[in-house]
This record gives structure tokens, C-alpha cells and sequence, in this order.
């Protein structure tokens, strides 16, 4: 990365948008550094990584109450055992396993609609969140060639919501940070653009520019455009939809 540079009364002075200094990338992007923004974030992240260490510092001071305990979970059978006695008197184990899965029985059954019912929301927050991200995406519809909910089934698997919040991450599970706010994530279209970016199939789901000079016609169909018949595409695999939708083509029945 280097300093945009730009030439003025034979004077050479460095690139500034929003008074901040362009830098240019290796792969030509050019992006407006926020020192202010990063110093603060760097300062934030070494408060959040103090406060981490504490908590794991504490948390192992903790455990060392359980030195010795090879088996844990013969630690619990223990205790177990022990909470059965009655007066010095063992009750039948037959009995207590009867009860322990009586009790387990009852637990899941009440529990079990609250289960079911945290799952659909999850779900419903999901479809809303990020599905509703798809659907308003900016990117998508100025950048792509293919309907969103194609790029949500393309991508979708890379987002997820933790904290309440939009967390995207590339195919190796690392998290996209912003490339103009460095140390702080991306924001919903700056990640995808990223993933676009880094997909085989993104020359073919991009928007092609317009040719110069006359419209531009393709082969196969009314007015030049390809055509590619319904029960064709139903058996397409999902990267084949998108690259045919990308090339311009149009689905008939």
C-alpha cells in the first residue's frame, strides 16, 4: 500500500478526501485512511484484550480448586450417588435410574415448545436481518447482474448474527474487516463486495459495462437475447444459475 500522490505547480502533495490521506492498495483500490478512527480502535482493542485476559486469568484461578479431579464427569456420579442417600441407606439404583430419566422426561417436555420456539425466532430474526440486508443491498443492485435472493443463496451461508449484529466471514472462517475503517468489521455491502470479489464466479454475476459506440446483442433469442427453457435451469446447480442469469440470459417456460 502507498500514498496516492497528486502533482500541483510542479509541487508534489499527497491525495486527501475528507481530509483524510488516500492510500492505494496493491490491487488498485484506493481508500481514505482514518488515523484518528484507528488509533481509538487500536485503543479499544487493547482494553478489550486486557479485560480478556482478567476474566481467563480468573477463570484459571478458579479451576484450580479442581486440581485432582481426573474425571469429571465420575465427579458428578459421586455426588450423585451421594445426594441419593436417604439415612445411610442407598436407594435401589434401579429406582434412582427410573427417576433420573422420569425427571429428564418431564424437563424435556416442558422445555421442549421453549426450545422450539427460540429456533423459529432465530430463524425469523435471521430471514429479517439478513435476509432483509440482501433484499435493500445497495451493491447488489447497482454492482450485480442477478436477483438478490440468488446472491443470498450464493453468499447467505457467509453471514451470521452474534450480539445482534451482522457478522460476515470469507470461506477460511476469518471475519471481513473494512478496508477504510481498518480494525473495525464490515459493514453489510463493504463484505460483500468482498466475497464477490474473491468468487470464481464474479465476472459472470458483475454487471457488464455498456459496449461503446451501439447496444450490445446476444444470440439465441427475441431481440438477440439467449434464452435458456424452465425445466433447463430447474436442473442447473446453483453457480450454473447464476453465471447463465449473469451472461444475460432469460428463462422461458
Amino acid at each position: 500500500m502507498k500514498l496516492k500522490t497528486v502533482e500541483l505547480d510542479g509541487v508534489t502533495y499527497g491525495a486527501i478526501a475528507d481530509g483524510k490521506p488516500v492510500y492505494i492498495s496493491d490491487d488498485g483500490k484506493e481508500t481514505a485512511f482514518d488515523a484518528p478512527g484507528t488509533i481509538q480502535t487500536i485503543s479499544r482493542l487493547n482494553a478489550e484484550a486486557k479485560s480478556h485476559r482478567e476474566r481467563a486469568e480468573k477463570a484459571e484461578g478458579s479451576l484450580k480448586g479442581f486440581d485432582g479431579i481426573e474425571d469429571p464427569k465420575a465427579a458428578l456420579a459421586a455426588l450423585t450417588t451421594v445426594q441419593n442417600l436417604d439415612h445411610k441407606k442407598l436407594v435401589d439404583a434401579g429406582e434412582v435410574e427410573k427417576v433420573k430419566a422420569a425427571a429428564i422426561e418431564a424437563v424435556e417436555a416442558k422445555y421442549k415448545p421453549i426450545v422450539e420456539e427460540r429456533a423459529l425466532f432465530e430463524s425469523q430474526l435471521r430471514a429479517e436481518k439478513i435476509g432483509g440486508s440482501f433484499a435493500r443491498s445497495a451493491f447488489i443492485g447497482e454492482k450485480l447482474a442477478v436477483p438478490a435472493a440468488m446472491v443470498e443463496k450464493t453468499f447467505g451461508e457467509h453471514f451470521t448474527i452474534e450480539g445482534g449484529k451482522i457478522v460476515a466471514k470469507d470461506a477460511n472462517g476469518n471475519q471481513i474487516y473494512s478496508a477504510s475503517r481498518p480494525g473495525e468489521p464490515a459493514n453489510f455491502d463493504e463484505a460483500l463486495s468482498a466475497l464477490v470479489d474473491q468468487s470464481p464466479f464474479r465476472d459472470s454475476i458483475m454487471k457488464a459495462k455498456a459496449a461503446e459506440g451501439g447496444d450490445v446483442k446476444t444470440a439465441n433469442g427475441a431481440g438477440g437475447q439467449k434464452t435458456i427453457k424452465r425445466a433447463e435451469f430447474d436442473k442447473m446447480s446453483q453457480p450454473d444459475r447464476i453465471a447463465s442469469l449473469g451472461d444475460g440470459a432469460k428463462v422461458v417456460d
